[in-house]
């Protein structure tokens, strides 16, 4: 097969949850066990970090891989989803996955893959953990995709858990509860391996400390108070405490013997877009145009605090949603000062821009529904001044479109 052909057999036949959500769900970690087996148990023996969490866990990622980058040591991120290209998802010292890896990966398991029914992330687990061993990599930095007990990398066996932050996130899979999505994340952390939690408190921060201790894994909570002495390469307060959530992990790594020097640490906090590829985080693409992944109410309030910041004439906000969210809750953070362009990402689990806008009326919000994000984008750009802001936000799937 061409690399154009095995996108289409992969996008045909495995499904996706960031386009079609519960379906394509899988409640245990049957499948992935298969696919360990399949392709000669390539988890075993992976050094690696391992990375859960409502918000943040992508950007703590990004910089635990920089600084181990900065380090000298060859480097494996695993994230998700992508903007553009999924290839993004697979990385060595920054660089994405060669196409032709990827088709010879298919061809030579795809008999494998298709009794199993294996997910789009299962499959991609599978490719991430056997690219890494094929790779010889030092270490890997391995996101989950959502929750963590039955997240499809929760086969490994890290140096490190980290978990980020707990939110109102995936209610439908993960509970309705900050306790029990904390104890769906909770179910990283594996016996002996010290975990690091990045934010929690009350009763959340004892479903940690009860799963820590159930185990024997020394736990760490961040002190967010702490004044963080680097330049970090991403902007915002909630970055500064992903960066200490990561500078955390980073000091475990050392007490095991890893070799990470402060000029590493600095280097690789400060150069994380540039050794790693992130994007989407508070990103400028115009002088007057951002564009943000945030997709849920803890996300927009992290907008809020960023929008601050900065001086402007009037706000233009687009935005469009996928339709397994707490949406109202996510609206009513929103700014309602703003002028609105509501629109729908081209993925299954796209919120139409007509329901998004009839439910952010409820909120004070007020807009035009466009047909597209580029449309909605393109009067956005039209409509504002050279003072105004722009805003891309409200998913990953209306960013990818416009970045």
């Amino acid at each position: 097969m061409t690399y154009a052909e095995t996108l289409d057999y992969l996008f045909a036949r495995l499904p996706m949850y960031q386009r079609v959500g519960k379906a394509a769900y899988k409640a245990d970690l049957s499948n992935t066990h298969a696919l360990m087996e399949f392709t000669g148990h390539p988890e075993r023996g992976l050094k690696c970090v391992h990375v859960a969490g409502t918000n943040g866990k992508g950007s703590t990622s990004h910089f635990i891989a920089s600084v181990l980058q900065e380090a000298g040591y060859k480097v494996g991120l695993h994230t998700s989803p992508h903007l553009k290209d999924f290839r993004e998802r697979f990385r060595i010292n920054g660089v994405m996955i060669p196409e032709h890896i990827v088709t010879r990966f298919v061809e030579e398991y795809r008999t494998a893959l298709e009794p199993i029914d294996a997910s789009f992330f299962e499959w991609g687990v599978a490719l991430a953990f056997w690219w890494f061993k094929q790779e010889k990599v030092d270490i890997a930095v391995i996101e989950t995709g959502m929750g963590g007990r039955l997240d499809s990398t929760n086969v490994i066996t890290p140096e490190v858990s980290v978990i980020t932050t707990i939110g109102l996130d995936h209610m439908e899979f993960l509970g309705n509860t900050l306790e029990a999505i904390a104890g769906e994340k909770a179910g990283i952390i594996k016996p002996g391996i010290a975990v690091i939690i990045g934010e929690a408190d009350g009763p959340v921060a004892d479903v940690f400390r009860t799963k820590a201790l159930s185990v024997n894994a020394p736990i760490l909570f961040v002190d967010q108070s702490i004044p963080l002495t680097e330049k970090i390469g991403l902007h915002g307060d909630h970055q500064q405490r992903n960066a200490r959530t990561a500078k955390a992990a980073i000091a475990k790594l050392q007490e095991s013997h890893w070799q990470i020097n402060e000029a590493a640490i600095s280097a690789g906090l400060q150069k994380v877009v540039e050794n790693t590829g992130l994007q989407g985080r508070w990103q400028q693409i115009t002088p007057n145009t951002y564009i943000d992944v945030a997709h849920n109410a803890d996300g927009f309030q992290v907008l809020l605090q960023l929008l601050k910041e900065y001086t402007y004439d009037h706000l233009h906000i687009v935005l469009g949603m996928v339709n397994d969210k707490d949406i109202a809750k996510a609206l009513a953070i929103l700014p309602k000062n703003a002028t609105y362009y509501y629109c729908k990402a081209d993925i299954p689990r796209g919120l139409d821009g007509r329901a998004l806008q009839e439910m952010a009326l409820v909120h004070g919000l007020f807009g035009r529904v466009y047909s597209s994000v580029s449309e909605a984008f393109s009067a956005a750009r039209t409509i504002a001044t050279d003072q105004d802001m722009i805003v891309v936000t409200g998913s990953v799937f209306i960013v990818a479109e416009v970045i």
